[in-house]
């Protein structure tokens, strides 16, 4: 097997490991410090107060393993012992970069922490994700690929991106498991589309992002010991924005038209799905798009007859079905792409017939 192959596995043991390990711990000082979801008449279902301190255990377990890492590579001799020597160059040119992103996934997580604690407003939580997406936009060099020229019209549909996945994380984390068995998927997807492309650093931070989901799901799903809150879902909507900007969808070398740039929409299809669809609901009936209630996907599910671990993992293989088209969209001709675009678009079209011909009423 390729050497680079196993780095990137140890690299999502590692993530995995740190937040299986680390999830309790914070699970542990929540409760001690009161920093808890308290069952109330809302949208949510769930009966005993439950931890709330998720988005911090991933992002902790996520800079720890980051750091480790880079530390390694740069002082450790694991860049002598391993065939790292040929990317170093790469690598140090992109730290910067990276320190900003870490800087403002940092700030996604403190700005999640505060509504979770205080309630914020629309208007001032809209606000502070607005500044995260200009500074990691405008200081960390992060750009989505839309084939335009126009560098003010890239930054600022890079800095509508990041938004917009940060709130469909937001309002798709409405079940025990939901947001990071989904995000988990999309970045192992972004993973392998990075790594066919020699983006070895990105694949390295890819995989371990996924690493560490995938640690925290294990408490998270159902029945959830602990929940991510604002704080988790600010942090994985982020952390899949940046990634998808940052993987190189279009290569010449494997791509032969220019339908991968959808590939982050595909990947990310059903948040971004569910999103749509909930906007127009509420705002169809005259409600506030940012109030939470029982229209997302998981909920109609549940109201076909399934159960909420079911409605869940029917979620997740949904996701998993509609991303890996991405992979030959990646690689395939210019009718390869587009069919596979098609099939994508039908898939999400089979859902919206399933979730509002066949749904029960609450």
């Amino acid at each position: 097997m390729n050497t680079w192959i196993w780095i990137y596995i140890a690299v999502f043991c590692g993530g995995a490991s740190l937040a299986l390990f680390l999830t309790p711990v914070f699970g542990a000082i929540a409760r001690n410090t009161g920093f808890l979801d308290v069952p109330a008449s809302n949208h949510k279902k769930h009966n005993n107060a439950t931890p709330l301190l998720g988005g911090a255990a991933m992002f902790t377990s996520w800079i720890i393993a980051l750091g480790i890492g880079i530390a390694a590579v740069k002082w450790g001799g694991l860049s002598e012992m391993l065939p790292l020597q040929g990317i170093m160059p790469g690598m140090n040119n992109a730290l910067p970069d990276l320190a900003v992103i870490a800087g403002c996934a940092a700030l996604a997580v403190l700005l999640g922490l505060w509504d979770d604690k205080f309630a914020m407003s629309a208007a001032a939580k809209f606000g502070g994700q607005f500044v995260i997406a200009l500074l990691v936009t405008l200081y960390g060099n992060v750009r989505i690929n839309i084939f335009l020229d126009n560098q003010f019209a890239v930054a600022g549909a890079t800095v509508f991106w990041i938004m917009l996945m940060m709130n469909s994380i937001n309002f798709f984390d409405n079940m025990d498991g939901l947001a990071a068995g989904v995000i988990a998927i999309a970045l192992g997807i972004f993973a392998v589309i990075a790594g066919l492309n020699g983006q070895f650093f990105i694949t390295a931070i890819s995989a371990l992002s996924c690493g560490v989901c995938c640690g925290f799901w294990f408490y998270n799903m159902a029945p959830a010991k602990i929940f991510m809150g604002d704080s988790g879902s600010h942090f994985l909507g982020f952390l899949a924005a940046v990634t998808a900007a940052e993987v190189s969808f279009f290569d010449i070398s494997y791509s032969h038209s220019r339908f991968p740039v959808l590939i982050p929409l595909i990947v990310l299809a059903l948040p971004l799905f569910d999103t749509a669809m909930v906007v127009m609901i509420r705002t169809l009936n005259k409600k506030p798009f940012w109030i939470g209630d029982h229209n997302h996907i998981s909920h109609r599910f549940v109201r076909m007859g399934l159960s909420r671990p079911v409605a869940v993992l029917l979620v997740h293989l949904l996701s998993l079905s509609i991303g890996i088209t991405a992979l030959p969209i990646f690689w395939g001709d210019f009718r390869t792409a587009a069919i596979l675009v098609f099939q994508a678009f039908l898939q999400l079209t089979v859902i919206t017939i399933l979730q509002f011909a066949l749904a029960k009423k609450e």
